[in-house]
């Protein structure tokens, strides 16, 4: 019913009071029947109780409203005698009705009404005095079977028609429409009226429902009115299935408003693009291969000129994702330092969200479906990246081995450098010395320690070129590895914040269709 109550909370409303009443009405006897009668002023809807019940109930009134308070006749168990019993006073009680009468047995050979009858003259439908119309409401909805008196001016009245018996439809069984007063009518005239009357019952959707004409003043029809209450009286099943009627009524009404079957589901591809867009995601990736390139450089550059890379802050670090260990540690903490979203990329992920929900509930009723809180979603996306091991400070073990030969060319230079500068110095003082070897190649023949130092510095460049095109490579493999494991986290976002709600609620409609239909069969 959370379903409805979203569409319609009327109708829950109605649903929650029709539950709590069959309830009360199931616990106080099944074996009671309340028969209401209901009609309009001057229907003469009194005399026709006086007259089903062989005594005089209710007082038939002259000035409108005729009946102000209800007037119930009771027909009490047979164990009772001819008190009313403890089982019908409870019923009275629940009805709020203060004043009743007890029948007592019919006398031998009159026609008798089983025992267990309850009948209300209840005040007019269409009294000028707003309580009494009400209070006619309300035992209406209580009642197991429901007389409408009528009489030849105001049976095609449309306050009867569209206001009681249109919303009847499905209640056949408990419906009886009496045509009262027919001793005002030629015969002829009143075979024409009850067609008449007949057509419109029909037309309201009560095909089934009694329709007979009365009169109170000459006896006409109050023996087939009184008959057809002791067959309900007698049967017992008036109250079951009065409370049936009116379940299959609410539940039909609950089939219409949880709408069409929904087949299908969204695909959320647009979704998870939008809402990784808006988590930042070409930032990050950005972010993790300028950091990966950084750390790699930072191994694999000339160990003279390398230092000037650290100079530059780490991007990961800039964006609150650099310390992978401690963001490990506290996952319910992380959070990212990326630029806010901007009003355009809010309305982005709004959009989004609004087409897959109406996408994904294409056929379900109007107002059901909740849409998730933007900003909610949004710090759960920043949760999400932030929880997301990039692996951008781990170094590479090629990286580590360049390292270590790049210490060795810079040692080889560093010693052909110093070399040198024996050489210099000790020809500067006038130092004899012997000439430092030499190594030849072909016509070319150069001294050790010049080869040393020029091999040394060029092979450390050449290899600072090598390492930061691998370095390269590396971040890309990297960037492409992040944002795969980005869109896996917003996807783990999108399933928890959105698109595994809306299935529940899916499934929920589902379930709440298909327990109103089979209430409605």
């Amino acid at each position: 019913m959370d379903v409805a109550a979203r569409s319609d909370p009327e109708l829950v409303a109605e649903v929650e009071a029709f539950v709590r009443r069959a309830r009360e009405r199931i616990a106080l006897s099944l074996d009671r029947t309340v028969v209401a009668f209901a009609g309009s002023t001057g229907s003469g809807k009194s005399s026709l109780v006086n007259a089903v019940a062989g005594r005089q109930v209710a007082v038939p009134g002259v000035r409108r409203p005729t009946t102000a308070e209800p007037v119930a006749a009771v027909w009490p168990g047979p164990e009772q005698g001819p008190e009313t019993d403890e089982t019908s006073l409870a019923l009275l009680r629940w009805l709020d009705v203060k004043t009743w009468h007890d029948v007592p047995p019919a006398p031998p050979g009159a026609a008798a009404v089983p025992d267990g009858l309850l009948v209300l003259d209840l005040p007019d439908h269409d009294s000028v005095v707003v309580e009494h119309r009400l209070r006619a409401d309300r035992l209406l909805a209580r009642a197991d079977v429901m007389v409408w008196v009528t009489d030849p001016q105001k049976y095609a009245d449309d306050a009867l028609h569209a206001g009681y018996l249109r919303e009847l439809a499905g209640h056949e069984g408990t419906v009886v429409v009496v045509l009262n007063q027919a001793d005002r009518l030629q015969p002829a005239e009143r075979d024409r009226c009850l067609a008449d009357l007949r057509r419109l019952v029909d037309a309201d959707g009560l095909r089934d429902a009694v329709v007979l004409a009365t009169s109170a003043q000459d006896g006409t029809g109050v023996a087939d009115l009184r008959a057809l209450l002791a067959r309900a009286a007698a049967q017992r099943t008036a109250a079951n299935e009065r409370l049936a009627q009116d379940c299959r009524g609410l539940a039909r009404r609950v089939v219409a408003v949880c709408g069409d079957d929904v087949v299908a589901s969204a695909p959320d591809a647009r979704l998870r693009t939008a809402l990784a867009k808006a988590a930042g995601a070409d930032v990050v990736v950005g972010a993790v291969r300028s950091s990966t390139r950084r750390t790699v450089r930072a191994r694999t550059g000339w160990p003279v000129t390398r230092w000037v890379a650290q100079l530059r802050p780490d991007p990961l670090r800039r964006l609150g994702l650099g310390n992978e260990k401690s963001r490990a540690e506290r996952p319910d903490l992380a959070r990212t330092s990326l630029p806010q979203q901007s009003q355009a990329s809010r309305a982005a992920v709004s959009l989004a969200v609004r087409d897959y929900v109406t996408d994904a509930s294409a056929g379900a009723p109007e107002g059901w479906t909740r849409r998730p809180d933007v900003d909610a979603l949004t710090d759960a996306l920043d949760q999400a990246v932030a929880g997301v091991r990039f692996g951008a400070e781990r170094v590479p073990w090629w990286a580590r081995a360049v390292s270590v030969a790049q210490y060795v060319l810079l040692g080889v230079a560093v010693v052909g450098l110093a070399w040198l500068a024996l050489l210099a110095g000790l020809d500067y003082l006038r130092v004899p010395f012997g000439d430092p070897p030499t190594w030849e190649q072909g016509r070319l023949t150069v001294p050790v320690p010049t080869a040393m130092l020029v091999l040394g510095v060029l092979a450390g460049l050449l290899l600072a070129v090598v390492g930061g095109l691998a370095a390269r490579v590396t971040a890309a493999r990297r960037a492409r590895r992040a944002r795969a494991r980005i869109e896996a986290a917003v996807a783990d976002v999108v399933a928890g914040h959105v698109t595994a709600p809306v299935a529940r609620r899916l499934a929920a409609l589902a379930e709440c269709r298909e327990a109103a239909r089979r209430a409605a069969r």
